[in-house]
């Protein structure tokens, strides 16, 4: 009960004044809700984060992720059609393979940052 009231405003508090810019500022609209929410579904999978770990550093192709992943190809085809539907990671064909990266520098950016926040005490 004492965290309930903790997370209310109190009994005189009028919020933001009328007409502010504030709150308007503070909403998101709803195709980019959708779509960080879909960029965060993505992450939430272990096999697909490992995947993003292993092409930080170099591109693989599809033989390569299943060796690294212990993964049969059918799964790990799957799951890099995912991750290439919500634009994590490109393709690049040379010849029959297909190398697979991520698609820019934010997937990058996101991923470690991310990683450096988990390791942050």
């Amino acid at each position: 009960m004492e965290k309930l009231m903790d997370e209310q405003c109190e009994d005189n508090c009028i919020g933001t004044e009328p007409g502010s810019d504030n709150l308007s500022k503070a909403r998101v609209d709803e195709q980019t809700a959708v779509e960080l929410a879909e960029l965060f579904k993505a992450l939430g999978d272990p096999t697909r984060v490992k995947m993003i770990y292993a092409l930080l550093e170099q591109e693989l192709c599809v033989h390569d992720l299943c060796v690294v992943l212990d993964m049969a190809q059918s799964a790990v085809s799957h799951q890099l059609r995912y991750l290439r539907n919500v634009r994590i990671v490109k393709r690049r064909k040379a010849g029959k393979t297909v190398y697979y990266s991520l698609d820019d520098d934010h997937v990058k950016e996101i991923f470690t940052q991310t990683l450096q926040h988990l390791h942050h005490s």
